[in-house]
């Protein structure tokens, strides 16, 4: 039997492949996972929402969302893959607003200072976030939606019915593509 012995190079390229193809193994587990939550997630009414006790930037209404397509936004002011996706929040809020678009935070905290009301006013500052984010400090929200990771995109349509359920950063185009098509659709 001949020895197999691996340069440095021919190492690295296999250690790299090794670990693409663990990176491709978890992706489609958590994306079964993800299609999984969705599914649970899809008879979700948009009513708990309106359970919130806690607002900032305002507290939304049935009345004020009726007719409207909602993205409800599940973050933590900690997380760096909350932060990458609030300058495209900022400007579907900007573009779309007038359109039919609402977007609606909801602040589910991981850490102790994220459970600080005067750190979660700051830091929305910071970020820019400037649509009503409800304040989720018992994850009673977080709960009623099934949600199990930062951060969560919840997607209506203009009757109040989940369309959509987005979890994680660098989805924008997903994103934009779904409320897209819901402003096409009429109540």
């Amino acid at each position: 039997m001949e020895k197999v012995t691996w340069g440095r190079a021919a190492l690295s390229r296999r250690k790299a492949m090794m670990s693409a193809l663990t990176l491709a193994l978890a992706g489609t587990l958590m994306n079964s996972s993800i299609a999984a939550q969705a599914d649970v997630s899809k008879d979700a009414p948009l009513a708990p929402l309106f359970e919130a006790s806690s607002w900032l930037n305002g507290q939304p209404s049935r009345a004020s969302l009726r007719g409207k397509v909602v993205l409800v936004d599940v973050f933590t002011f900690g997380c760096i893959n909350c932060k990458n996706i609030t300058p495209a929040l900022r400007s579907l809020n900007r573009t779309k607003s007038n359109d039919g678009l609402a977007i609606v935070g909801i602040h589910s905290p991981e850490t102790a200072y994220e459970h600080e009301h005067g750190a979660v006013v700051a830091n929305l500052k910071t970020l820019g976030v400037t649509w009503p984010v409800a304040i989720d400090n018992d994850l009673v929200l977080w709960n009623a939606y099934h949600i199990n990771a930062w951060p969560t995109q919840l997607i209506f349509d203009r009757r109040g019915r989940l369309r959509k359920t987005i979890v994680g950063d660098s989805q924008d185009a997903l994103v934009n593509e779904t409320i897209d098509a819901l402003l096409k659709e009429r109540a």
